[in-house]
């Protein structure tokens, strides 16, 4: 989507920044597995044209025997199913910018964009105006009676003065000018022999005739010339308010060769007049029906057209603008300013949108070329799209699917007398389909496929797929646990659960957390087992309870105080005739005459036979 934004009132000689994205769009389905998995896919190409989030395992062994569909995927799902990395053929997005063409105004010059159905890409264009650029500056000015004021005190002096500050911003500035009233028709001028040649002999003032346009003065860098025919200019005069401005307009920016517009400059139109302009259809009320046909139509400096044709539209006139790089600019006062500020954000901003909805009928790769050029600029931004719809898979060009023949290129080896190498032969019937069962087995394809030019291609199961060298291999025959294979956490892959992160087993059912196996001191297992499914396992098989942390067989402990309590006993000692027994009990053993109620799950009682 491109805005291009014209302004009025005043002239962009600052930095102009512009946005353009450029958004390469299709009719792709919505994400998930079962828009990229489909029975009815049969090739690469068909894959790919499912939507930017599929892939396309072309891996030759990948899940041997599987319908083609299976090798079209979501990239993860392929990855985590086997298909290495560099099998994938996916959707490619390349933004590639041609930094060798140089650049004045609008940079990037030249892109080039890969893209497949369903992708896009964004890229900004910097737009930018140069200081001390060429300027070409065309004033047309409304020389009806309403204006006499505004032309006698403000129109050689404005004039000047704005030519003189645009001098300050470009020092290569032109000028040209042009007048304009309306159309010399009734009932917009007053058709009476004495009025057409002087509309003002009521006032006993000598007018010049209404016109449509008389372009005066071609594009000169000659200011002393072109103050001149601003002095020279008269008033002229017609019946109703609105001017015939728009008209004017068309003529001076589709008359390039008698304006002198000139390639290389920034073309500016200023529009100064006090009253609002005719548009299309309002020269019904003269007669003239026929639609102004956008064409120069000058004969010695005047339009010749204006008694023939309708005013333009705006849409017309916006679009003749823009063909020739031109900006408008309106100097009106401020009564009408209103209006014409309507008529400016008519034309504003301009949307672009390029979509590459689906390849061609052929599925052949295309290159579509796109042009972006900002209004009154004569440089460009280049767009090379190519649209790609096939696919390379690899440097052997070997997509394993359904437009590229099982049987090209092979040939099977009983049809050519070899021996397989497993040892079978073929039968008395010319069987070949040895290749197609395992080592020891007589079934073909495990019972759970067909053989085709030697190659397994198994059925198609409602539990899910099965395939394999010989059909032996699925992705249903993991753990259930819930009524859910794998517990819903996890996806069957060669017989085995892949669980989702955070959960393990071999359904899927434990948390990998460690939490649950956290000993008060912080260690899993009291740092003598390991935490499997919330639960400690120890490694030491003397070692019990939920953090390992008894040890019922270890009596190095109780042994060790054993000495310590027979002295004890043995002497009927209290607490406080404890020094007794100082040689046989560890000074930091601390003594209680009741312990009930004060061992915790953590402790362990001694005990030893006595006489």
């Amino acid at each position: 989507m491109t805005s291009w934004l014209r302004t009025h009132g005043s002239v962009p000689l600052c930095l102009l920044l512009c946005c353009v994205v450029v958004a390469v769009c299709a009719e792709a389905p919505g994400a998930g597995d079962g828009v990229c998995s489909s029975p009815s896919i049969t090739s690469c190409a068909e894959c790919l044209r499912r939507g930017p989030q599929c892939a396309w395992c072309f891996s030759e062994d990948f899940q041997d025997g599987s319908w083609p569909g299976q090798r079209c995927d979501l990239p993860v799902n392929l990855l985590r199913k086997g298909c290495g990395p560099e099998f994938l053929e996916q959707s490619e997005v390349k933004v590639e910018v041609n930094a060798t063409i140089g650049s004045t105004q609008v940079s990037p010059r030249d892109i080039n964009i890969t893209l497949r159905p369903g992708s896009e890409a964004s890229f900004i264009v910097a737009v930018k105006q140069l200081e001390r650029y060429p300027v070409d500056l065309y004033y047309l000015v409304d020389v009806s009676a309403s204006m006499q004021e505004n032309l006698d005190h403000v129109g050689v002096k404005t004039l000047s003065s704005l030519s003189l500050r645009m001098t300050e911003h470009s020092s290569d500035l032109w000028l040209g000018f042009g007048s304009f009233v309306d159309k010399p028709v009734s009932p917009y001028i007053n058709v009476h022999p004495s009025k057409i040649n002087n509309p003002c002999s009521d006032y006993e003032i000598r007018c010049r005739p209404a016109h449509g346009f008389h372009h005066v003065l071609s594009m000169t860098g000659n200011m002393t010339e072109f103050t001149r025919v601003i002095k020279r200019q008269r008033i002229s005069g017609n019946m109703d308010t609105p001017e015939g401005g728009l008209d004017a307009m068309l003529q001076a920016a589709v008359c390039q060769k008698a304006v002198g517009w000139r390639p290389q400059a920034k073309r500016l139109l200023l529009l100064m007049t006090d009253q609002p302009s005719h548009l299309a259809l309002d020269s019904r009320l003269a007669g003239i029906v026929t639609p102004h046909d956008g064409l120069c139509h000058l004969e010695n400096n005047i339009y010749t057209g204006s008694t023939r044709m309708d005013h333009p539209s705006v849409g017309q006139l916006s679009d003749k603008l823009l063909d020739n790089h031109i900006y408008s600019i309106f100097a009106v006062e401020k009564q009408q300013y209103q209006w014409y500020e309507v008529i400016s954000n008519t034309a504003v901003y301009f949307n672009i949108t390029i979509g590459l909805r689906s390849c061609p009928d052929n599925g052949e790769d295309e290159d579509v070329q796109v042009m972006v050029r900002p209004v009154g600029y004569n440089e460009s931004t280049v767009i090379r799209i190519h649209s790609k719809c096939s696919c390379s898979c690899g440097p052997e060009k070997r997509c394993h699917d359904d437009s590229q023949s099982q049987c090209a290129g092979t040939q099977d080896g009983a049809s050519q007398g070899q021996k397989p190498d497993h040892g079978l032969t073929d039968d008395s019937n010319g069987d070949s389909n040895w290749k197609c069962r395992a080592d020891g087995s007589d079934v073909d394809c495990s019972g759970r496929g067909v053989c085709e030019c030697g190659r397994c291609v198994c059925e198609q199961n409602r539990l899910g797929t099965v395939y394999g060298k010989y059909c032996e291999i699925d992705d249903f025959s993991c753990p259930y646990e819930g009524g859910l294979m794998c517990g819903g956490r996890g996806v069957c892959v060669l017989g085995e659960c892949v669980c989702e992160d955070g959960w393990t087993g071999d359904s899927c059912t434990c948390h990998v957390s460690t939490a649950t196996c956290q000993s008060a001191s912080g260690l899993v297992c009291s740092g003598r087992g390991r935490c499997e499914c919330g639960k400690c396992v120890c490694d030491d098989p003397r070692y019990s309870g939920d953090f390992c942390e008894r040890c019922p067989a270890c009596q190095s402990t109780c042994q060790s105080y054993w000495k310590c309590v027979d002295c004890h006993l043995s002497h009927g000692l209290t607490q406080k005739e404890a020094g007794h027994c100082n040689n046989t009990c560890a000074p930091l053993v601390g003594y209680m005459d009741d312990v009930s109620g004060k061992i915790s799950l953590a402790s362990g009682i001694c005990s030893e036979p006595t006489e």
